[in-house]
């Protein structure tokens, strides 16, 4: 195995040597250790406009520059470069602030290269961290993550999912970009290992968390001289501002010579060239430097070499597949569902029926991507359309309990949950199949204005109403009581008749019968978060019922759970709803349609419903069943508003008074509720 290894490496280089003319002819190829292919040069005529680099040899060796800024570390000619960015920090000691470096960095808006939002991952380290990446060129964007941790203990290396580090991707497009960061507490009570947080853009294969990354001597802290830590970073680059199509116009400046084809860049505006199948070279150069046809005997070594190693290398992942199965607990599910014989409700499929249902897991196939890792779209072979998740990381540690939870999550059958219909543990994360659900988020519906005309009142009470209906069978109806743990409108998904049906459990935990509540480390998307649990670490039921309040409060307002252009104090949802009720500013913040399409006391019982599910201490919060029974009887006031017109009716016959709420909760009579109903609309315009 190892000779033919080196045998295929061999070739490899011998292929590699006949087509390693990259630079233009008579121009210098290197600038100390860097390659510098053709676009780019560093002399006067070996470059394309606006592809000019210097080389400083004042350093030892040479250094190779792009706007005098950005060091290149190095240059493909597949349209990646890799440079340094700095890194931001906020530290503290006992008297307070010490250090706070917020790095600004921008490749201009005029030339070939932007940040890549496939290569890189915004990252934050600290267990008192809120970090923020601002966009100012190209894709205006505003994206972080938070970072806490109660101790050094609750930390674990390698993990970066919001305890002691947390990462988020970035939008396509970015030229430029700010970074902040900041903490909540002056890192008070946590001096003593993490004095610092960190934030930074970074190759995504060129970070791995550590514990030793809070501490005082971390490595992104400045060093002995003062100078502020760089950290590694991935450009895109392409032929700047054109489409292809607009570029095969002008055929004097288009980029693609000889034998070579033109596609689109995906990260910005341009186009990159690549030569065509059976060519190889550097498909910026003329023929002499460019694309050149391979020879047929290195080909034929090439096929048989490789026919030969990839055989080998089948062998192997054959039995790294069956290793895999074992890890992954594959036995404990075959025992589990031979021992309660309900085999035909869940299915463990191969690796490769899922490879061939994602198309190898192409790019066209991802629907949504998260923090637990990555959902694609799938074709079974009877035309079955399912939806596959690949989760980021497994703790090994816990596979008895995720396959326990795999094989409870299979019994579930409820029409607003999304059926789990089986599962792949022959990869190295187990991959999880559910059913296909076909209309986009509850996200979307509500923030997406292509799709807001879908939402009238009465479906967004029937959403919400199907969905607490949901988490009320997860939390009370089954074998088992499911807390979901990551309630929210992205993980609502509606079917094309906008049936809600909850989703992603990849955060979910099942309680013991004889618990009410589970200490687990704290998860959660920042504006759905319960207070409660993010300060206990204690996961009740009510957890679930916080973040559905924020769900409901979406609904009625339109808004997102959390907006910066609000004041810091109102930045959360929940917190600007709850506290426009206190100032009788109800209508105000009600999204217009819903004032225009809704009762007024309908939607003072709903808004006082949310602002229940939103109470700081759970206890005080309504169960998940209850909240369920309220929305149910609300919606169908809404459907059928001659049950309501009917039940006044009779009790005006018989002599009784009608009540109903104003804004602020008290009650009023019968008499004034006209005079209510007008002030209240003018005060909502």
């Amino acid at each position: 195995m190892g000779s033919l290894q080196m045998l295929f490496g061999l070739l490899l280089l011998i292929a590699a040597s006949a087509f390693d003319t990259t630079s233009k002819p008579g121009c210098p190829d290197r600038c100390g250790n860097v390659s510098i292919p053709y676009p780019f040069g560093i002399k006067e005529g070996c470059s394309r406009k606006g592809f000019d680099l210097v080389c400083n040899d004042t350093y030892t060796p040479p250094k190779l520059f792009w706007a005098g800024v950005f060091e290149i570390l190095k240059i493909t000619l597949e349209g990646q470069a890799n440079v340094h960015t700095y890194v931001a920090s906020d530290c503290y000691n006992e008297t307070g602030s010490t250090e706070s470096n917020h790095p600004f960095m921008s490749l201009g808006i005029h030339g070939p290269f932007t940040f890549s939002n496939t290569g890189n991952k915004f990252t934050a380290i600290g267990c008192d961290t809120q970090a923020y990446i601002t966009a100012s060129y190209g894709s205006n964007f505003t994206t972080g993550c938070m970072s806490f941790c109660g101790g050094n203990v609750s930390v674990i290396d390698g993990l970066c999912t919001g305890i002691g580090c947390c990462q988020t991707s970035i939008p396509q497009g970015a030229w430029g970009f700010r970074i902040k960061v900041n903490s909540s507490h002056n890192h008070s009570g946590l001096l003593d290992f993490n004095p610092c947080s960190h934030a930074f853009l970074i190759a995504d294969d060129q970070f791995k968390f550590s514990k030793s990354d809070l501490s005082a001597r971390s490595k992104y802290n400045r060093d002995p001289a003062g100078n502020y830590k760089e950290v590694p970073v991935v450009l895109d680059w392409a032929i700047w501002n054109e489409t292809c199509e607009q570029a095969k116009k002008n055929r004097t400046a288009y980029a693609c010579k000889g034998f070579s084809t033109c596609y689109d860049s995906t990260n910005g505006p341009g186009y990159r060239c690549n030569c065509s199948n059976g060519y190889e070279g550097n498909p910026y150069l003329e023929l002499e430097g460019g694309c050149k046809g391979t020879v047929s005997s290195l080909l034929f070594v090439f096929i048989v070499g490789s026919w030969l190693y990839w055989g080998l290398k089948k062998r192997k992942l054959l039995q790294l597949k069956e290793k895999f199965f074992r890890q992954n607990g594959g036995l404990l599910l075959q025992q589990q569902i031979t021992s309660h014989r309900v085999g035909a409700t869940i299915k463990i499929f191969s690796a490769e029926e899922l490879e061939r249902a994602t198309n190898n897991y192409h790019e066209t196939r991802i629907i949504g991507r998260g923090g637990y890792g990555t959902v694609y779209k799938g074709i079974l072979p009877d035309h079955t359309i399912v939806a596959i998740k690949k989760s980021k990381i497994v703790d090994e540690t816990q596979i008895e309990q995720f396959i326990n939870e795999v094989f409870i999550l299979s019994q579930i059958i409820h029409r607003n949950v999304v059926k789990l219909l089986g599962c792949c543990l022959e990869t190295q994360v187990p991959l999880l199949v559910y059913e296909f659900i076909s209309n986009g988020t509850l996200s979307d519906h509500i923030h997406d204005e292509t799709h807001s005309s879908s939402l009238s009142l009465e479906n967004r009470l029937r959403i919400a109403s199907e969905t607490a209906g949901a988490l009320s069978y997860l939390h009370f109806a089954t074998s088992i009581p499911i807390f979901h743990r990551d309630v929210k409108s992205a993980n609502i998904l509606l079917d094309e008749n906008l049936t809600a049906k909850v989703a992603d459990f990849g955060a979910s935990r099942l309680v013991p019968l004889d618990q009410t509540q589970i200490t687990t480390l704290v998860q959660g998307t920042l504006g759905y978060l319960d207070p409660e649990y993010f300060h206990t670490g204690q996961l009740t039921e009510k957890s679930d019922v916080y973040s559905f309040g924020v769900v409901l409060v979406e609904l009625l307002t339109g808004e997102k759970p959390i907006c910066m252009n609000r004041s810091q104090e109102e930045r959360s949802l929940s917190m600007y709803f709850v506290t426009s009720l206190k100032e009788q500013r109800l209508f105000q913040v009600l999204e217009n349609r819903i004032v225009d399409e809704g009762d007024v006391d309908q939607l003072v019982a709903v808004a006082e419903l949310a602002k229940r599910c939103l109470k700081v201490k759970g206890e005080e919060r309504p169960s998940m069943k209850e909240v369920a029974m309220e929305l149910e009887g609300l919606r169908r006031a809404v459907e059928h508003p001659w049950v309501q017109q009917n039940l006044e009716e009779t009790q005006t016959l018989l002599g009784e008074t009608s009540e109903c709420y104003n804004e602020n909760g008290s009650v009023i009579g019968q008499d004034s509720l006209t005079n209510h109903t007008m002030s209240a609309l003018e005060i909502g315009r």
